[in-house]
């Protein structure tokens, strides 16, 4: 069975050096990328190749890792997207049938970013791009980030908001208080990463961005970064809120949702019951998730789904939404 990865990270050297130059250009994450994780994300050829072997992943759409170029300054991030666009393009022309990409964006520069998404999408045959939630203190509803909302509902192309770290503000009042690095993982991902990505997807249905971009399709990792196991009383938001549709239609018309290597029968479950087996894709979050013996494959081949429905989740689903763009 063909299976297709869609959250399957790289980092380059060029943007991690970016990151040490800035006061918060990861916030603090940046050991997470070191080490063996570090020498994967950095490799894009043989190495990363003979794991997709190993682990059963025919094709990886690669992304940036988070933060990406969010807490960089504006010029700094046009420049490097552009570069690393560049980059993804070329490695997907050196290995035509095992990549695909998501496009970087310069989100400190929202007009540029929207400029780049339609290079990258157009000239360069990404399958749109990857944001991560925030751009230093402005939420990806802000309207400073309409045109590139508006670009992606143009294109027809999604838009995969993947978790970054809370404010330093939140994260010291809820993250706080258990030593250095309990409270960086506790902020990150034992739990913080996951709200902040959720609540990002709900502030665009409150900001009304699908009523005004309704082909805009949105994903999220981690089964949907717990909002869609709150569904139940997201709804009641319908009885203040100004929508157009009920708060459950935006999860079965806009959003789909990926496991980034959680295999939870019971999450798969969750997902099947409110966005349906047409909107769930599949991905590992390599490197970070990666583990030998096949455990993704292994988890697609037993789950409790019809051939079908397996079919659609291997790798279907993402080709059908892919299909999609204007271009």
């Amino acid at each position: 069975m063909k299976i297709i990865g869609i959250e399957e990270h790289f980092l380059t050297g060029e943007i991690s050096s970016a990151w040490e130059a800035s006061a918060i250009g990861h916030e603090g994450t940046g050991s997470f990328d070191r080490g063996e994780i570090g020498q994967r994300l950095e490799d894009l050829g043989g190495s990363r190749l003979a794991l997709m072997d190993e682990s059963g992943v025919d094709v990886q759409v690669l992304s940036v890792t988070t933060p990406a170029l969010h807490n960089l300054e504006p010029e700094e991030s046009v420049c490097l997207a552009k570069q690393t666009n560049d980059l993804i393009a070329a490695t997907i022309a050196k290995h035509p049938t095992r990549f695909e990409g998501f496009a970087v964006l310069p989100m400190p520069s929202p007009e540029e970013a929207a400029l780049e998404l339609k290079r990258a999408v157009t000239r360069l045959g990404l399958s749109g791009a990857m944001v991560y939630g925030r751009t230093r203190d402005r939420n990806l509803d802000h309207h400073d980030f309409l045109p590139v909302l508006r670009a992606a509902n143009e294109l027809r192309v999604p838009i995969f908001i993947h978790p970054q770290i809370p404010m330093a503000s939140v994260r010291a009042a809820l993250y706080s208080g258990f030593g250095a690095d309990v409270d960086m993982a506790f902020a990150t991902f034992g739990l913080g990463w996951h709200y902040e990505a959720g609540i990002q997807f709900i502030r665009l249905i409150l900001a009304g961005i699908f009523d005004r971009f309704p082909h805009l399709q949105i994903i999220l990792g981690h089964w949907g970064e717990i909002v869609l196991f709150y569904l139940e009383r997201l709804k009641s938001l319908a009885r203040v809120a100004k929508l157009e549709h009920p708060v459950e239609e935006y999860f079965r018309r806009n959003l789909y949702v990926t496991p980034s290597g959680m295999w939870s029968q019971a999450y798969l479950q969750r997902a099947l019951e409110i966005v349906g087996p047409e909107r769930i894709l599949f991905s590992t979050d390599y490197p970070y998730q990666y583990r030998p013996g096949q455990p993704g494959r292994s988890f697609l081949m037993h789950a409790d789904l019809a051939q079908e429905e397996r079919n659609a989740f291997a790798h279907g689903n993402w080709e059908k939404l892919k299909s999609s763009s204007s271009f």
